[in-house]
């Protein structure tokens, strides 16, 4: 396909879909074929600058408009959105690998989202109190605090951008996101639903590039708020710099989730469970199980959890059957690899080995199988470092206070299971484990949107999370009004206290 064959992923400006000035553009690549999609461009400044400049443009209006035209969009948004299902799930599938089952979860999680922006009326509800001292009444407001940002990762194009905008700008904001350059076509693909829907001009902007552009994101003067989804290190630069110029800045970064499995725990479940989510996506999930710690004769599971592994279908994530489609690209399948290899070298038992696995008619694909260490421990590299792989690290301990010091001891706090038939153990777990989220019985303990994402400690930056509750509060700032207003009555005289009577 030549040069001039390819389409161009476009930027939003101002509610223009606008070709960029830029001399810098990146490939977008079907990561199973390697075929090209299209070009992406990496938005120059003055690009960012007009972005910003429309967004805060438009924020003097938008912020006025009605609670209910804004509810009213998100639920045109979602019904768009609902309609397209079938054809933004092959688009992801084909610029990001996962399978087509897996991009349809990745629309409709992030569905779930806009629906609960759909009740912005009742969320953004501010406190009132009367006669809180004689004549004086207090309440407060929720208002929106301006424009804001988004920079989103590669591994879920759909959810994650819609964790972002649309509750954003239904409190009231404006926004400029930028997406994934490894995968920005799905995202533009709901982006422009978005504008169907009814979002005006300016309300929804879309840049595109790499680190000079977050950094332009993080530093400008217009921009009151700034959340990320991604790596640590690249979220640990986000905060510190956004922070220094004075934003608001949530960062959800990476993890090395656990799962462990007591031997009381149901054998089929539990076993389907780890396999789902230590494999599924390619293991490139920031939620996905990359380590089981087995408890007691849970030990004795290994070989049933490789044999789960071996049965799960390598392909492209557009063949009916597939369960492990490949990984984003030719850098992240070197970069996985090689972690493999240096288990095997580090004195981890290799179980089952994922590199070598062919698949037929993909010559080309960036394909790595299911793979699974057992014998690790605390110091080798493949457990210090997030492999972002379809890789498994199983661990042992004696009992569940030895597992519960093992995930503690560990820096990463985003989610962790337990697998159990003890309600006396699901309870000392839960209490006693230091991570974010806590699946029980549930690998992947993402909540759903009436609760809010609440990764800790190595895993996150920032109070609070970026969807439900707490995202009404991160997009928005409490104004308190006190108030009192006098009858027609002579006045009490100078009060020089700071008592209200």
């Amino acid at each position: 396909m030549s040069d001039t064959a390819v389409p161009t992923v476009k930027l939003l400006i101002d509610g223009m879909f606008v070709e960029s000035r830029t001399t810098q553009w990146r490939d977008v690549v079907n990561p199973a074929t390697q075929a090209v999609l299209a070009r992406v461009p990496m938005a120059t400044a003055d690009e960012v600058d007009a972005a910003v400049r429309a967004a805060d443009t438009a924020f003097r209006t938008w912020r006025k408009t009605p609670v209910a035209a804004r509810m009213r969009i998100m639920l045109k948004m979602q019904a768009l959105i609902r309609a397209e299902l079938p054809r933004i799930a092959r688009l992801l599938t084909n610029e990001q690998g996962k399978t087509l089952a897996d991009a349809e979860g990745d629309v409709i999680r992030g569905l779930e989202v806009v629906e609960h922006a759909c009740a912005i009326g009742t969320l953004q509800m501010g406190e009132f109190l009367e006669n809180v001292a004689g004549g004086v009444d207090t309440y407060t407001l929720q208002q929106p605090i301006g424009v804001c940002a988004g920079i989103t990762p590669f591994n879920f194009p759909a959810m994650i951008p819609l964790w972002m905008f649309p509750m954003a700008i239904a409190c009231g904001n404006t926004f400029v996101l930028k997406p994934s350059e490894q995968d920005p076509m799905t995202t533009m693909a709901l982006v422009e639903l978005a504008l169907q829907a009814g979002v005006p001009s300016g309300v929804l902007n879309v840049v595109h590039g790499g680190k000079d552009v977050v950094d332009a994101i993080c530093t400008h003067p217009l921009i009151r708020a700034v959340s990320f989804v991604g790596s640590t290190a690249v979220g640990t630069h986000v905060h510190d710099l956004a922070s220094r110029h004075g934003k608001r800045v949530q960062c959800m970064m990476g993890a090395k989730n656990h799962a462990v499995v007591l031997p009381d725990a149901h054998k089929e479940h539990s076993l389907d469970a780890l396999a789902g989510a230590a494999f599924g996506a390619a293991g490139q999930r920031c939620m996905a199980t990359s380590v089981a710690v087995l408890v007691g004769e849970a030990r004795d599971w290994i070989p049933e959890i490789v044999a789960r592994a071996r049965q799960l279908k390598v392909n492209a994530g557009v063949e009916a059957g597939t369960d492990v489609g490949p990984v984003i690209s030719r850098a992240a399948c070197t970069r996985i690899t090689g972690l493999i290899a240096a288990g095997a070298a580090g004195g981890a038992t290799l179980e089952l080995d994922g590199r070598d696995v062919q698949v037929p008619g993909y010559t080309d694909g960036n394909f790595i199988g299911p793979t699974i260490f057992s014998g690790v421990q605390p110091e080798m590299e493949i457990y210090t470092t997030e492999i972002f792989g379809p890789v498994l690290l199983l661990m042992s301990a004696r009992d569940l206070d030895e597992a519960i010091a093992i995930v503690n001891a560990n820096p990463f706090g985003n989610g962790v299971g337990l697998f159990t038939q003890s309600g006396a153990a699901a309870r000392k777990f839960q209490n006693e484990i230091d991570v974010g989220q806590v699946g029980i019985n549930i690998p992947i303990p993402v909540p759903v949107p009436y609760f809010s994402f609440t990764g800790s400690r190595g895993s996150k930056l920032g109070d609070l999370g970026p969807y439900g509750k707490q995202a009404v509060q991160f997009y928005t700032q409490t104004k308190t009004v006190t108030s009192r207003w006098f009858d027609d009555v002579a006045s009490a005289g100078v009060n020089t206290t700071i008592s209200l009577k």
